[in-house]
C-alpha cells in the first residue's frame, strides 16, 4: 500500500536503528547486575534470585534482540519483564512515573511492545535467514 506524502521505505529502515538502540542500552542493565560492567557505582556482591533473573533476561534478550533473532518473542518477554519491573519496584512508590522513577521501565516496556507487534526491520540475522530460503 503506497501512500502520498515521504519516503515510506525509510520507515523500516529506522525500525531496525531503533530495535539496535534500545536493545544495546537494555543490554547495560544485564551488564551490570551481571558483569558490573559498566561498573556500577552501587555494585552488589550477591544478587537476589529476581534480579540475577532480570540481568539474564537483560544481556541475554537484549542481544538477541540487537542482533534480530527472534525478535518479536523475546521483545514480547522484554516488554513483560519491564511491566513486572514497573508494578513490583516502582508503582509502590506512587503513581506518577516521575516521582516513582519507573519511566525507563516504562519507556522500555513501550519500546519492546511494539517491537513485538512490528518486527525487528530489514537488518537483522531473522531477515538475512529467510533470504537464504
Amino acid at each position: 500500500m503506497k501512500q502520498s506524502g515521504g519516503n515510506l521505505g525509510v520507515a523500516p529502515l529506522m525500525r531496525s536503528v531503533f530495535r539496535i538502540v534500545i536493545a544495546f542500552l537494555f543490554m547495560e542493565h544485564g551488564g551490570q547486575k551481571l558483569l558490573n560492567f559498566p561498573p556500577s557505582p552501587h555494585p552488589m556482591s550477591h544478587l537476589p534470585l529476581l534480579l540475577l533473573a532480570a540481568g539474564v533476561l537483560e544481556l541475554c534478550g537484549g542481544f538477541l534482540v540487537l542482533v534480530g533473532v527472534f525478535t518479536r518473542p523475546v521483545a514480547f518477554i522484554l516488554a513483560c519483564e519491564m511491566a513486572v519491573a514497573y508494578v513490583h519496584q516502582h508503582a509502590p512508590q506512587g503513581p506518577w512515573p516521575i516521582y516513582n522513577m519507573g519511566e525507563l521501565a516504562l519507556l522500555y516496556g513501550i519500546g519492546f511492545l511494539y517491537l513485538a507487534v512490528a518486527g525487528g526491520g530489514p537488518l537483522s540475522l531473522e531477515r538475512l535467514w529467510h533470504r537464504g530460503r
